[in-house]
């Protein structure tokens, strides 16, 4: 059997963590088992779907690197793959459940269903809908439909049966059947309801696999009901645990952003996030935290995901994208940083060669100091400003200790006397004015950083001041000597 799997979003806003989540290992698992990734689209909410977040969620997978061998822009023989465009299939096949007696018109009111809800919450009974229109004869539904009534299309779900779900990450999971009620499968406007649209789509696409949200553990019977009633074949599911804040309750906004597309905005590495996103709520077992997707890939089955809820830590992903950020290529890394630089008016929007060089040297210096690409920009004034100031009383107690100007003075020497700064001459320079001055390393070094950055931590003094240039490093210098930086 070839596995196929899909992912199948609604359009409503832009690519949520947790939907990002099962694209990957719906992914994963088909990437895993040599199988077939489709990606559809669920728009049938028509009054909050739209063009704009369905591109959203499209570039939001391409970007996290997560490519698909079937459906909406890539094609294929079991299209079309936006449910607006598949209405006329659904509602043939609406019509075959009313045909064989698994489906009936219900001409119910609003008013009438939340009085019957009412009724059964004072009863301490599960909200149901109990079959009022089960059994109408043509002439009840006529005087219906002549008081204006337009009526839905419900499913008849089975009295006293037990429906089985045997999950491949939960294991056997039962309901009963009377606890449901009748559900609704056409709305009155012809347009499909979730449950019934989804298994139409599955079952014409093939799908063997559906890995989804927790969330959707209890719409699992009422689709399984009707892969029975049409005498499909049912797939094999499996329900991933849900993400939680850090202070366990479902994510949200106050627990930092949920979208994909905002952790973009913020320089997050699309292979930090997909690697962070594997992690919540599957374990490839040992300590390594660094995981490629194509090391994922080989290693994700469905055994090792938890049944447990995954808790959403945003200090662990900001550990994991600064060591990403750390360990990537320097072009890389600079050519998403850049956009930052530009945005914070430190690079031109029309970067000349020099200017990409010296942004790169930035990225070089500061890359060890940031979790994300947006953050270097709070690291780059020091290399801008004309005016520099002292960040607190150490860095200014550095420049009090009596060898500051002797140390100023023999480094004014050796920039000028350099026709060409890099970081290798500029490291030779510090070895060769330590031993000169025959100070200790901290009496040499701290009152230059603190010269050059007003800082008493930050970049090495060998990648700052080839950043600078020889004039505005004797700037520096000779601001000390003069007593004008204090």
């Amino acid at each position: 059997m070839t596995v196929r799997v899909r992912f199948a979003p609604s359009p409503t806003g832009p690519l949520h963590i947790g939907g990002a989540r099962s694209a990957l290992f719906n992914w994963l698992y088909a990437r895993h088992h040599g199988g077939q990734f489709i990606v559809r689209i669920e728009d049938t909410d028509l009054e909050r779907s739209s063009r704009e977040s369905e591109e959203n969620i499209l570039n939001s997978l391409k970007w996290l690197g997560l490519d698909w061998d079937e459906g909406i822009e890539v094609g294929g023989p079991n299209g079309p793959y936006r449910q607006t465009e598949r209405l006329a299939k659904y509602r043939e096949l609406a019509d075959t459940l009313v045909q064989t007696g698994h489906a009936y018109h219900c001409y119910c009111s609003e008013e009438e269903l939340a009085a019957e809800r009412e009724a059964l919450k004072e009863k301490g009974e599960l909200p149901r809908y109990l079959g009022r229109c089960r059994n109408l004869c043509q002439e009840d539904k006529e005087k219906l439909e002549a008081e204006g009534r337009n009526p839905v299309l419900r499913f008849k779900v089975p009295e006293n049966e037990i429906i089985t779900i045997n999950d491949d990450v939960r294991g056997q999971v039962e309901f009963e059947s009377d606890g449901i009620g009748d559900f609704v499968i056409m709305k009155s406007g012809g347009i499909p309801t979730y449950n019934f649209a989804v298994v139409v789509d599955d079952h014409d696409m093939d799908i063997t696999h559906v890995l989804r949200a927790e969330e959707h553990l209890s719409n699992t019977p009422r689709q399984i009901l009707i892969y029975n009633a049409l005498d499909w074949d049912v797939p094999i599911f499996a329900h991933v645990s849900l993400i939680l804040g850090k202070d366990r309750s479902k994510m949200s906004k106050r627990h930092g952003a949920t979208s994909i597309e905002q952790y973009k905005s913020m320089g997050y590495l699309p292979e930090a996030l997909v690697n962070f996103l594997a992690l919540l709520g599957w374990s490839p077992g040992g300590e390594e935290e660094v995981l490629p997707l194509e090391e994922i890939k080989d290693l994700f089955t469905l055994d090792k995901v938890s049944k447990s809820p995954a808790v959403f830590d945003l200090e662990k992903l900001n550990h994991l994208n600064g060591m990403y950020i750390r360990n990537s290529e320097l072009d890389y890394i600079t050519k998403l940083a850049l956009p930052f630089m530009q945005k914070a008016g430190y690079i031109s929007e029309s970067p000349t060669p020099e200017d990409l060089e010296m942004a790169k040297q930035i990225v070089d210096a500061t890359k060890k100091y940031v979790n994300n690409m947006s953050e270097i920009v709070e690291h780059m004034e020091i290399f801008f400003t004309d005016e520099m100031k002292l960040e607190n009383e150490k860095a200014r107690e550095a420049l009090q200790i009596e060898e500051v100007p002797q140390v100023m003075h023999a480094m004014k020497e050796k920039i000028f006397s350099s026709s060409k700064l890099t970081e290798e001459i500029v490291k030779g320079m510090l070895k060769e004015l330590t031993k000169e001055l025959g100070f200790g390393g901290k009496k040499v070094y701290m009152p230059l950083r603190v010269a050059l950055t007003g800082q008493t931590h930050g970049p090495e003094l060998y990648q700052i001041i080839p950043i600078l240039g020889t004039n505005r490093t004797i700037d520096r210098l000779n601001a000390v000597l003069e007593g004008k930086l204090s």
